[in-house]
C-alpha cells in the first residue's frame, strides 16, 4: 500500500487494484471504500484516529474486500446505497458488468481478487442523504457501475470522491466495466454539473486542481 495526501485532511491509500481515501476530522476519520480482502492490516497502520465510518462506494470486491474486518474491529458505522447493501451483507449476488470490447482484454489482464466476506450496512442511504463529515457529504446516486453506486460531494471543500464513475488514468473518463453504460454516463453527465476543485476517484490519479473542467471534458467525450 502506497499512502498520498491529497489534501491536509485527506489521504489516498493506493493498492495493487484501485484504492481507499481517509478523511480526518479532528480526531475522527472516514474511510471511503476498503481494498480487498488483504489489505485491513495495511489500513491500520495509518489509522491515527477514531475509525468512526467505513463508505462504500458500492460492492465490487477491490472496494468492500476489508470491510468487514475494520467493522469489526474498530466498531465501525458501514453506509452504503440501499440497493448495493443486499450485495454488501452477503443476501444477494451483484450483476456482471456488460463489457465494451476495448474492455474485454483489460479485464482479462486483472488477476483473482481475494473472496470478500460478508459486512453488516449500518445506514443505508439514498441520492441527496447528508453524511456527517467534511462539513457535510453529500450522497449523489450514480447508477450505471453498478445499481447502487454512489458519489460524495462535500460542497463546502468543494470535494469529489467518484467512486468508480469516472476513472482518471492517462485521462478523465467514464469508469469501465459498467452494467448499464447507459446509465453511467448519465451519471458522469451529472457530476460534470457539480462545483468542485479536487476529485479523488477509485481508480486513477486524484485531480487537485480545475476538477469541475475535467468532468465536462470527460462528460463531453462520453459515448
Amino acid at each position: 500500500m502506497e499512502v498520498i495526501e491529497v489534501l491536509p485532511r485527506l489521504r489516498r491509500l493506493r493498492f495493487p487494484v484501485g484504492s481507499a481515501y481517509l478523511w480526518r476530522d479532528d480526531d475522527e476519520l472516514t474511510l471511503i471504500d476498503t481494498g480487498t480482502a488483504d489489505c485491513a492490516a495495511e489500513i491500520e497502520t495509518v489509522l491515527d484516529g477514531t475509525l468512526r465510518r467505513i463508505v462504500l462506494t458500492h460492492w465490487h470486491e477491490d472496494h468492500t474486500g476489508s470491510a468487514a474486518e475494520l467493522a469489526d474491529r474498530h466498531g465501525a458505522e458501514v453506509v452504503a446505497h440501499r440497493l448495493e447493501a443486499p450485495v454488501i451483507r452477503g443476501d444477494a449476488v451483484g450483476a456482471p458488468p456488460v463489457l465494451e470490447e476495448f474492455e474485454v482484454p483489460i479485464k482479462a489482464a486483472i488477476p483473482p481478487l481475494p473472496p470478500v466476506p460478508p459486512c453488516r450496512v449500518d445506514r443505508e442511504v439514498e441520492d441527496g442523504d447528508v453524511l456527517a463529515f467534511g462539513g457535510g457529504a453529500v450522497v449523489v446516486a450514480v447508477p450505471g457501475h453498478t445499481d447502487g453506486s454512489i458519489a460524495l460531494h462535500m460542497p463546502g471543500p468543494k470535494m469529489l470522491f467518484t467512486g468508480d464513475a469516472v476513472a482518471n488514468v492517462g485521462q478523465t473518463m467514464l469508469g469501465v466495466f459498467n452494467t448499464d453504460r447507459a446509465r453511467a454516463i448519465e451519471s458522469l453527465h451529472r457530476l460534470a454539473t457539480l462545483d468542485v476543485a479536487t476529485a479523488v476517484f477509485g481508480h486513477g490519479d486524484p485531480i487537485t486542481h480545475g476538477a469541475a473542467a475535467a468532468l465536462r471534458e470527460a462528460s463531453v467525450a462520453a459515448k
